[in-house]
This record gives C-alpha cells, sequence and structure tokens, in this order.
C-alpha cells in the first residue's frame, strides 16, 4: 500500500488522538484558544486597571502569560496570565515604589520562583494551610469589591479598605449615572448567563458583558468614564528601573508576589489535573515556566502573572488538547493590542469596575466558609479575611499561618481528661490524645477532685506521653495509696509508662496496639507465656472487657453454636468479629459430629445449645491445614483412641473420594487435596448435623441456620460452604452447581 495512503488512513482514523499534529490544532486547540482570548481580553485589562498600572500591562502580561509561560510551564492546558488575586499588592506597590519599580519587584518574583522550581520545592507552597489560602483569597476578594464599588459609581479607587467602606454613603450621594448604569448592566449579566440555553452561553460572559456595556456607553444621555492609553501598545511599555532606597519593603513585596503566584498556579495546575486525568503535571517545572514568564513580563513592563484557575478551566473545557491552545491566546490579544487599540479606548471603566466586582466576591466561597465552620478553622478564616482587608496581604497571610499552626498544635498536643464517679464508689479517670507537660494543669485539676482513700482506676488511651506527666501521674498514684486509696492503671494507647524507663518519649504505634490486643496467641516461647500474657491482659485489655462482660455475669445469650476443630491456630472470635458471650463454642479434633451420638461430649453441646440457649444458628468451621484431614485422607493409623475418633470422619472421606461439588470447586479455586478434604467434610457434618432430631427440630420451629466455613490460614481469609459451592466472602459469589458426579462443573475463580 502507498504511503499517501497511509497517510489518508491515519488521518481518517477515529479519535482526537489519532489526528496528525496540525489537524489536531486547527479542530480542537485554535477554538479553545479564540474562547480563551475573548475571557482573557477584559479581564486583563480591567486588573490593569484596577491595579492603577497602565492598561498595556496588562495586555503584555496576557500575551507573555499565554506564549512564553504557555510553552515552559507544566500542564499542557493550563493559561497564564495577571491575575485578579495579585491587584492589592500591584497597586499596593505602585503606590510605594512607582511603576517601573514595580516591573522590577515583578521580573525578581519570577526569579524567585525559577529558585523554587530548581530547587524542587514546589510543593513545599502547598504546605500552606488551604483555609488560609481560602481566607487570603476571600480577603482580596473584597479589597477588590470595596475599592471598584466607588469606580462604579462615578468615583476613584481608595487605597485603604476603611476609607472605601466610610466614603462609600457619600459616593452614593454623588452617583454618576452613567458610569452606575453600564456597571450595573455588566454585574447583571455576568451573574445572569447561566440562563440562557447552552449554545449562547459559549460566547464568554465577560466579553458579551463589556461589550454591552461599551454599546450602552454610546446610547446613554450623559458622559461615561473611559479607559485611555497614551498610544499603541509598545509605545506604552515601559522598562524596569532599581529602587533607589526601602530594599526591604521591595524584596518583601517581591516575596509576597512570587508566594501567591506560586500558590496559585499550583492550585490551577491540581485543577487541571482533575479535569482531564491524563494530564501530568509537574510543580516544579510549572514554577519554573511561570518564572520565566514573570521575569520576561517584569522586564518589558508587564504586570505579575500566574495561571489562572477561571482560564484553565476554560481551555479545558473548550476542548484543548495541546499548550498550542494556549499559546495562541497569547498571539490574539498582541494581535489584538496592536491592530485594534481604539477599541480599547472605548471600554467604560465602571464597565470592567463590574467585571472586577463580581469577581471579587466570586473570590468569597461558601463552600470554604462552609468548610472552615466544619473543620473548626472558621476562627483563622475570619481573622485572616479581616487582616487582609483592612491591614495588608502579607500580615494577614503571616498572622493566618500562625493561628493555624498554633489551632493545629493545640490540637495534636492537648489531652482530654475526666474524672468522675462510677459504680460501687470508684472513680474512673480518663486521659485521651497526647499527654504530655502542657496537659498538666488539666491532668492535676482532674485527679484533685479524686476523694482520698477511693478506688481509682485511670484509663489512658493516649499516643505520646512525656516524663512530666508520667511522673505526675505516679506521684499522685502513690501520694493516694498512701491514704489508702487503690489506684488501677489501664493503658490502651500506644505510649506507655514503662517505655519512659528506657528512652526519651517517642508517638506510640498504633500497630502495637492490635498486635498486644490480638498477639498473645502467635507470640514465640517465653518462660512463661501464659503468666505474660496475662499480665499483659490486666494491665491493657481487662478493663476494656470488663464492660462487656459485667452485664452477662447471671446468665449468656449466645447466638450461635459454633463447632470448629481445636487447632491453635483458629481464633473464631477474632475472624467472625464476635465478643464475649456471642458464641457458644465446641472444639475437637477435625470439627466432627459423631454420626451415631456416642460421643457424649459433642452431643450434650448440641443438646444444650439449642434446647437450653436457643442459639439462631448452627456453624462447623473447617480450616486449610489440618492435620486431622492430612491423616484421614492418607489412612494414617496410629494403634491409639486418635483412629477411633478419626473413624467418624470416614463418611467425609467417601464422599470426597466420589467426586463431590465442594471437592470440584475448592479443586477449580486452587487448593489442594487435603484442603479439598477439609471443605468436603464441613459440607458433610452440615449434612448430619441436619439429620440430628434437636437439630431439625430447631430448623423445623426456630428456623434454626446451619452454616459452614473454612479459614484459609495462610492468607486468613474465610471462606462459605454450600452443599455444592464454594463462596468468599466480600467478593463475587462462586457458587458450583453440578447435576451428577463427574459433570463438567462451572466455577468463579475465588
Amino acid at each position: 500500500m502507498s504511503t499517501d495512503t497511509d497517510s489518508a488512513r491515519r488521518t481518517s482514523t477515529p479519535g482526537p488522538w489519532a489526528l496528525p499534529r496540525q489537524a489536531g490544532m486547527l479542530r480542537y486547540d485554535l477554538p479553545a484558544s479564540i474562547v480563551v482570548f475573548l475571557v482573557a481580553l477584559p479581564l486583563s485589562i480591567g486588573i490593569a486597571v484596577a491595579a492603577g498600572a497602565p492598561v498595556a500591562a496588562g495586555l503584555l502580561a496576557a500575551v507573555i502569560g499565554g506564549v512564553v509561560a504557555g510553552a515552559a510551564g507544566g500542564p499542557a492546558l493550563q493559561v497564564g496570565g495577571p491575575t485578579a488575586s495579585l491587584t492589592i499588592v500591584v497597586a499596593e506597590s505602585i503606590h510605594q515604589f512607582g511603576w517601573a519599580v514595580t516591573c522590577f519587584i515583578t521580573a525578581g518574583a519570577g526569579a524567585l520562583q525559577i529558585l523554587f522550581g530548581l530547587s524542587r520545592l514546589a510543593r513545599g507552597a502547598l504546605a500552606i494551610a488551604p483555609v488560609v489560602v481560602h481566607a487570603m483569597l476571600a480577603g482580596i476578594g473584597v479589597l477588590i469589591a470595596l475599592q471598584q464599588v466607588h469606580v462604579l459609581l462615578g468615583g476613584q479607587a481608595l487605597s485603604s479598605s476603611w476609607d472605601s467602606i466610610v466614603q462609600l454613603p457619600h459616593q452614593v450621594r454623588s452617583v454618576h449615572g452613567g458610569d452606575a448604569f453600564v456597571g450595573v448592566l455588566v454585574i447583571v449579566i455576568m451573574l445572569g448567563w447561566r440562563y440562557p440555553p447552552p449554545a449562547v452561553r459559549r460566547i464568554p460572559a465577560p466579553l458579551v458583558a463589556v461589550a454591552a456595556a461599551t454599546l450602552a456607553a454610546l446610547v446613554v444621555p450623559t458622559s461615561v468614564a473611559r479607559i485611555s492609553m497614551r498610544g499603541p501598545l509598545f509605545d506604552d511599555m515601559r522598562l524596569p528601573a532599581l529602587p533607589t532606597g526601602g530594599w526591604g519593603a521591595v524584596t518583601l513585596t517581591m516575596i509576597t508576589v512570587a508566594l501567591i503566584a506560586s500558590v496559585e498556579t499550583l492550585l490551577s495546575a491540581a485543577a487541571v489535573t482533575r479535569l482531564r486525568p491524563g494530564q501530568r503535571c509537574d510543580p516544579d517545572r510549572e514554577l519554573v515556566g511561570q518564572g520565566v514568564g514573570n521575569m520576561v513580563s517584569g522586564l518589558v513592563g508587564g504586570l505579575p502573572i500566574a495561571a489562572v484557575i477561571v482560564r484553565s478551566i476554560t481551555n479545558v473545557e473548550a476542548g484543548a488538547r495541546t499548550r498550542v491552545s494556549s499559546m495562541l491566546s497569547g498571539v490574539w490579544v498582541l494581535v489584538f493590542a496592536v491592530a485594534m487599540v481604539d477599541v480599547v479606548h472605548r471600554i467604560p471603566r465602571a464597565a470592567l469596575a463590574g467585571l472586577l466586582i463580581v469577581i471579587g466576591i466570586g473570590l468569597v466561597r461558601l463552600a470554604h466558609i462552609r468548610l472552615a465552620r466544619r473543620s473548626g478553622d472558621l476562627l483563622v478564616y475570619a481573622v485572616t479575611v479581616l487582616v487582609v482587608v483592612f491591614g495588608n496581604l502579607l500580615l494577614g497571610m503571616a498572622i493566618g499561618l500562625v493561628l493555624a499552626v498554633g489551632l493545629l498544635l493545640w490540637r495534636v498536643a492537648r489531652a482530654d481528661v475526666t474524672a468522675e464517679p462510677v459504680a460501687d464508689g470508684r472513680w474512673l479517670v480518663t486521659v485521651e490524645g497526647a499527654c504530655t507537660f502542657l496537659a498538666l494543669p488539666r491532668l492535676t485539676g482532674a485527679l484533685a477532685r479524686v476523694p482520698a482513700g477511693a478506688a481509682v482506676t485511670v484509663e489512658m488511651t493516649v499516643d505520646f506521653l512525656d516524663h512530666a506527666a508520667a511522673a505526675a501521674l505516679q506521684d499522685w498514684a502513690e501520694t493516694h495509696e498512701s491514704t489508702g486509696g487503690v489506684v488501677e492503671f489501664v493503658e490502651m494507647g500506644a505510649a506507655r509508662i514503662a517505655d519512659l524507663a528506657i528512652g526519651p518519649p517517642t508517638r506510640g504505634q498504633a500497630r502495637r496496639v492490635i498486635d498486644e490486643a490480638l498477639g498473645p496467641w502467635r507470640r514465640t516461647a517465653q518462660v512463661d507465656p501464659i503468666t505474660a500474657g496475662i499480665t499483659e491482659y490486666h494491665r491493657g485489655h481487662a478493663h476494656a472487657l470488663r464492660t462487656h462482660l459485667d452485664p452477662l455475669r447471671h446468665s449468656q445469650n449466645p447466638d450461635s453454636l459454633f463447632l470448629t476443630c481445636s487447632d491453635s491456630r483458629l481464633v473464631p472470635n477474632v475472624f467472625t468479629g464476635s465478643g464475649p458471650g456471642d458464641l457458644f463454642t465446641v472444639r475437637n479434633i477435625g470439627n466432627l459430629v459423631p454420626a451415631d451420638g456416642r460421643d457424649s461430649s459433642v452431643e450434650a453441646a448440641i443438646v444444650y445449645a439449642l434446647d437450653r440457649l436457643n442459639v439462631r444458628s448452627v456453624v462447623v468451621c473447617g480450616h486449610s491445614g489440618c492435620g486431622a484431614m492430612d491423616a484421614l485422607y492418607h489412612e494414617l493409623t496410629t494403634g491409639s483412641g486418635l483412629d477411633d475418633w478419626l473413624a467418624h470422619g470416614r463418611a467425609s472421606l467417601d464422599s470426597f473420594r466420589r467426586g463431590h461439588p465442594v471437592a470440584a470447586a475448592a479443586a477449580a479455586a486452587g487448593f489442594g487435596e487435603i484442603d479439598q478434604l477439609g471443605m468436603v467434610n464441613v459440607a458433610v457434618q452440615l449434612d448430619i448435623l441436619a439429620g440430628h432430631p434437636v437439630v431439625s427440630r430447631g430448623i423445623r420451629e426456630r428456623a434454626v441456620v446451619l452454616s459452614g466455613l473454612f479459614f484459609d490460614i495462610p492468607t486468613a481469609r474465610v471462606i462459605e460452604i454450600t452443599a455444592d459451592g464454594i463462596a468468599e466472602f466480600g467478593k463475587a459469589a462462586p457458587n458450583v452447581t453440578t447435576s451428577a458426579p463427574g459433570e463438567p462443573v462451572t466455577v468463579l475463580p475465588v
């Protein structure tokens, strides 16, 4: 086949990723770039005007954010440009240092971002508590709205939030009707753009709002203030200048710009990655790319840039496939700024003010406030917002971080201590959390409430314990016992008092608690393992078990008769999730039920469980690697009473050899012949129990349920045994059915 034919076939292959690069760019990236351009254009102009920077600075930043940062950044679909979150910082910088020094600050912030990326510290920016970031953005949004509402009413933006609030009544009384009309028109369109049909909503709301306000400004009977540029784009460019002094303040502003731009960039990258899971995100490369963009923007007289979530999401939703979309959007801004500068002169300032008010209000998200309240961080959120609004951004971020860290330390280092009387005149002292010297006031206060001579149980569930707290507890215990009292320590947490005698305090491991609670049955040989286990039980777990056993002191009411093997590796209460009083357990070699009733022990247990205890179910449980099944399978003889006992399993061996369906299911699941016999044995014992007169009467009169289980020791999994199949709990039931022995069997994998 010819090369041309192959090329045609590849071009016609369905799916966007199969298209050649040029065709894919024309089909997806070109339309998406136009949508992003239409969104970025009014926002870039509005941010520049709000910051008090030249309009050209916003347009240049949009060009560089698209072309330079788009080419060098991380996620391919991320779009950079001027951002509202930096508006207040830039405005303060211009007011304090002038525009030329602000350009130098922008370039320096870009250099810092490059250092962040090259030193692989990008993810460190995400260490800022999310509640502080959310509050910081909300504070910026409030600042923008407070400033721009004066512009919307025909006045000038005020630098102080307090002045903006105080002067607002005066501004309302002296409102300029034309400006207010076009500004409110933009707000109405922006807020109501969710209601038109989807085909109409494809046009970006900011573009529609600004275009409608520009046209409305031509017909209103009063004059409307418009934005101004001193000439074409390149005539309005300004080079950066070094500051003549105040290097400390300049450096602080530079760090602020770098941090805010970095955090917003990384948050945007995370959002883009969630929207398009196939996109790979290298945060270090993204910071390097944005840093290069900021350096270039500062050197040519543009605003600081960051990856903007709104534009990036717009790019993804518009169908972009590669970074070509972001780069082309910057090219379209450049073409517009050079060829259509007269259009910029016609845009009303109040229209951009209305646009920024909506953007600012959008930064205050109710979801973030609800999250802060739900997580207990509402104080951090509120204080950060207030300091950002009435102080400054850097101070607000610093105070927010201090509060967040302080709240974290308070939560981590705080111990809950209670002391209260319980039954029989005993007192219960509970200590939970991290018990350190910081908890001494609460600890000593609670212990002081315990009367002299009382019997006390100190229940400790702590994951960290230092020497000061341990010494306080031990000193109090010695003093209390010297007055005739009794003190019992119950240590159920991961940190123990005895650990402090062998080393410095460490945070306890929760795994150790589990191992100590469930682990005595798997201990290695000790001098006296039973005594050691009982000692540990009394110290750590008896108190917890006491509350469950006390109601059962006079009678038992088990749910199940549980017949299982005597094998020491089986722990029925563990793998059935049952507790004291739940299982009436009978254990013997091979979990056998003598069909002839000759074993009085098993017979007595069956009768007692069903006639006296009225159990609701009868369970037979076998296990893998069973020695009884191995002896039965190989027909071993010992010349002892064991031979007589294993004879009760002869029916199971015969059923296995005849091809019992359970054996076929077990074989298909990969079990060996000994374990297959063990599973068949469970099914046979269930048949024997079903024919027992006491059991059959319970089934008939009280709907007693018969169940078969098989515990696979290597995997610690429990398998259900039925009359004709097996099924593993937690997975699709792989039941096996067969109409007669020897026929083909269908088995689902276990």
